[in-house]
């Protein structure tokens, strides 16, 4: 597992903005015991190797949430070459098809609620917290493999700190008495968290893909947010004093872990620390949002969205956060993609979900 976590360690070693994640995140994150995915899941992972050198990896999945008859596969990254994403493609494939699969999904790293989807546009900047980042050839081969595209999701980048006239002319009038706009209340915090998955959950449901988030993917979910939160990035809707709306805001990680090369040890908690308290992110990106689906085809889901929003782009603003993604989202999600570009944000980055029949 060493050695599988590390492949893309040396496949991107000369690709300047790719950023190394964190080793022990990385441990934990595919680790049985450390990440609850596993309670209802099974996964296998592979190394490709060739002249004693490991040149690809891939896991393949079966989520007993997800769609029946569906395996997915993950943690793509190989060089580029042909027969070596064939290889892994073929094992993770067979695995897939002896355990029941007709069809098989991916990259998702390891759940569609983590990292999800392969890189295809937006290669000249470097990937924001939990987002990946591939080479332009891995599209290419993947196709060769037989894939083709089963559905993009996209990134929106807002790098303005100030919100369209008209919107900010609309959200400057009084609301509506029924609905109150409040910040995550941190004295409350496990509650809190539980409050805006029940939202999530109910959101999402429709969506292609949508996996529930399961209760303890939301306590371990709680602890690792917990030391990136800041309330003030974390916003409330209410209707009728019932949480209708809400959105999630954290600092780029990514920007104060680029250089670490994956290690924390012996001085990156230093570097990290002072990054995050001292010197401060200019990054940060919006990775949960929803609005209950009672209210999402409505004028007042809209102004909840947008008022969750503006809420967040005044205090990244505050704390000087200046480039904010949204992401990611369904390219057929027209709702959420109106939203991102009323608040100002325009697509920069397209990940795409390739699917095979098996």
């Amino acid at each position: 597992m060493e050695r599988f976590i590390r492949v893309p360690f040396a496949l991107h070693r000369d690709d300047p903005l790719w950023v190394p994640p964190l080793l022990m995140e990385r441990r934990a994150a595919l680790s049985p015991t450390g990440n609850p995915f596993f309670r209802h899941a099974d996964a296998a992972f592979w190394i490709a190797r060739r002249h004693g050198r490991d040149v690809g990896r891939i896991s393949a999945q079966i989520d007993r949430l997800a769609e029946a008859g569906t395996g997915h596969f993950g943690l793509l990254a190989a060089t580029d070459d042909e027969a070596v994403v064939a290889a892994l493609t073929t094992t993770a494939e067979e695995w897939l098809r002896e355990r029941g699969a007709r069809r098989v999904l991916g990259p998702f790293s390891l759940s569609i609620n983590e990292e999800t989807g392969l890189l295809v546009e937006g290669f000249d900047t470097p990937p924001m917290l939990m987002m990946g980042h591939d080479r332009p050839y891995l599209g290419p081969l993947l196709e060769r493999a037989g894939y083709a595209k089963a559905k993009d999701v996209l990134a929106y980048l807002s790098d303005s700190p100030d919100l369209p006239a008209g919107l900010a002319a609309i959200l400057g009038r009084p609301l509506p008495p029924n609905v109150r706009v409040r910040q995550l209340r941190m004295a409350e915090y496990r509650r809190e968290v539980g409050r805006l998955t029940d939202i999530f959950n109910d959101a999402w449901s429709g969506n292609w893909g949508f996996v529930p988030l399961t209760p303890d993917e939301v306590d371990h979910m709680a602890r690792q947010m917990k030391p990136l939160i800041d309330e003030r990035l974390v916003w409330f809707a209410e209707v009728d004093g019932e949480p209708a709306a809400f959105a999630v805001c954290l600092p780029n990680l990514n920007e104060a872990i680029r250089d670490l090369d994956g290690r924390l040890l012996p001085l990156g908690w230093a570097k990290l620390l002072w990054r995050l308290k001292l010197s401060g992110l200019r990054s940060a990106r919006v990775p949960l949002m929803g609005v209950r689906r009672r209210y999402a085809d409505s004028l007042l889901g809209g102004l909840l969205a947008f008022l969750i929003m503006a809420a967040i782009r005044r205090e990244a603003a505050a704390l000087g956060l200046r480039r904010i993604e949204m992401s990611w989202i369904l390219e057929d999600n027209q709702p959420m993609r109106r939203i991102a570009e009323a608040v100002g944000g325009r697509p920069y980055k397209t990940y795409r979900i390739y699917g095979k029949a098996l």
